[in-house]
């Protein structure tokens, strides 16, 4: 286990659904990956990141789907492509992801707490 956190620490994370809006292979990433783009709301707006979720995913899979992210991580350099957000994920043993879904369609930009 990780270190214990604060409650105080827990809200400093602002973790949002949002809807994939476009993927595309990530052929820049050191390993495989895709290119997202993720409608947050109309006050988050579109994000974009890549994620190591090839395994499990194909490009169709994810058009369309609603996933959980942490949306106040500053922007990062990965290749040439600026990631702007985290999706989260449950990673198996073999470093498979499974994406975090709400298990209802929810509005873009709702808060997880």
């Amino acid at each position: 286990m990780k270190p214990e956190i604060t409650w105080n620490d827990f809200e400093k994370i602002d973790i949002c659904v949002g809807t994939i809006i476009d993927a595309q292979p990530f052929e820049k990433a050191k390993n495989p990956a895709y290119k997202l783009w993720i409608d947050f709301g109309a006050e988050i707006g579109i994000r974009k990141t890549s994620a190591q979720i090839t395994v499990l995913y194909g490009i169709d899979d994810l058009i369309g789907k609603q996933i959980v992210a942490i949306v106040n991580f500053p922007p990062k350099q990965i290749a040439d492509f600026m990631s702007e957000c985290l999706v989260l994920g449950a990673v198996g043993n073999d470093k498979e992801v499974t994406l975090l879904t709400p298990g209802k369609a929810v509005e873009n930009g709702l808060a997880i707490g």
